[in-house]
């Protein structure tokens, strides 16, 4: 067994955090749980990240969900605790002030899918498969799906796919605006850092603003929404990184941000 669940690599702004229990199909137990917490609640004043890409690990999943043999050994207090921690975290992640994006190398069930919906990018392999399949269990997404998936696809695909506990394709996934982008597995990662790269050229305070907007603009209506946004704006305009930008445009440059 791994106990190194959680596999963390940074580069040029870029963390990649890969979930390592493939033996298990990157299952989520307490102890996987825990790490990825760790890594999410250091990040939000960590200026040297910009991009935080989730992968799995192995040829076959991007995470099957929850450790159902960890699951059978719980009480109800447990499994309540369980639900519990991984819905908080989850919304951590949607909620982080950075983007994240899913890497999803394979299956993605049930809560795996789940993080995928807390990402904010979600590019897929070709080969890869997602599903929100705990209505087979006789239980429901508990940790932010049933709220996510229509928000992203729609109230009707969105009940269908949960009623049914059915999974998609990476192709389907893409004709219903699941996810972004798919391309070949052995591409995924290039591809997923080349769009983590092309966030880096833009400012940091720009995309902090420019997420928060878009997640709290869209639980409201549309005046309300616009008043989000121009709040977000004005933050932008004391900037220096605001004063950079219109010299690099001038001067003909990429511009240097730094988040000031």
């Amino acid at each position: 067994m791994n106990d190194n669940v959680l596999l963390v690599e940074e580069q040029d702004g870029v963390l990649v955090l890969t979930l390592n229990r493939p033996e298990l199909m990157n299952a989520f137990n307490f102890t996987l749980l825990n790490a990825l917490k760790e890594q999410v609640d250091g990040l939000r004043f960590n200026e040297d990240i910009r991009v935080v890409i989730i992968t799995g690990s192995g040829l076959k999943a991007f995470c099957a969900g929850a450790d159902l043999k960890e699951r059978e050994g719980m009480n109800e207090l447990q499994v309540k605790t369980f639900i519990f921690t991984i819905r908080n975290l989850f919304t951590a992640i949607e909620d982080l002030n950075k983007p994240v994006i899913a890497a999803i190398n394979g299956i993605a069930l049930g809560g795996g899918m789940e993080l995928c919906l807390a990402c904010d990018i979600r590019i897929a392999a070709a080969s890869a498969s997602m599903g929100l399949t705990e209505t087979r269990l006789a239980i429901i997404p508990g940790a932010g799906g049933t709220q996510r998936l229509p928000r992203l696809i729609g109230r009707g695909k969105a009940k269908e796919l949960i009623f049914t506990g059915r999974r998609v394709d990476a192709q389907e996934a893409l004709q219903i605006g699941l996810v972004n982008k798919i391309c070949e597995k052995d591409a995924l990662l290039s591809e997923c850092q080349k769009m983590a790269q092309m966030i880096c050229d833009t400012g940091p305070i720009a995309i902090e603003q420019a997420k928060y907007a878009i997640n709290n603009g869209l639980e409201t209506d549309l005046h309300t929404g616009l008043g989000i946004e121009s709040n977000a704006y004005w933050v932008t305009i004391p900037t220096a990184d605001r004063l950079e930008g219109l010299a690099a445009f001038r001067e003909k440059r990429k511009p240097v941000y730094k988040g000031k």
